[in-house]
């Protein structure tokens, strides 16, 4: 028996439900973040003594700076979610990128933007 080169395409289906499924989710979550960090309005601190206003300005600073790496975090993982739609359309997805073999279903599962094996993602030049 040979051994399979790509995922059939009612696999590739199932994988792409997944990854919708992730996108819609993530592209929530990136609004959210992004409307948070547009968001100049809520409580005030004009009415505060000047040692609390000077906490509370460095407090605010600090939750729209992890914001801000939070929304850039989610940017990247939406564009690898899309990139993974893109291989599945041409028939690509799941091939392991240094090896060419199948990247286990249970890998793709539990991380469908992936495009290494653990094998190989597990090596120190990855």
């Amino acid at each position: 028996m040979s051994e399979q080169l790509r995922y059939s395409d009612a696999e590739l289906e199932e994988f792409r439900q997944i990854i919708l499924a992730k996108l819609e989710t993530a592209t929530a979550l990136y609004e959210e973040l992004c409307s948070s960090l547009r968001n100049n309005e809520g409580n005030d601190i004009a009415d505060t003594s000047p040692t609390f206003k000077t906490l509370e300005e460095g407090a605010s600073t600090l939750e729209r700076e992890a914001n801000a790496r939070l929304a850039e975090r989610q940017r990247q993982f939406i564009g690898h979610l899309r990139k993974a739609l893109e291989r599945i359309d041409n028939k690509t997805y799941g091939i392991c990128r240094a090896t060419g073999k199948l990247i286990p279903k249970e890998r793709l599962r539990a991380v469908p933007h992936a495009t290494l094996c653990v094998e190989e993602k597990d090596k120190p030049n990855h």
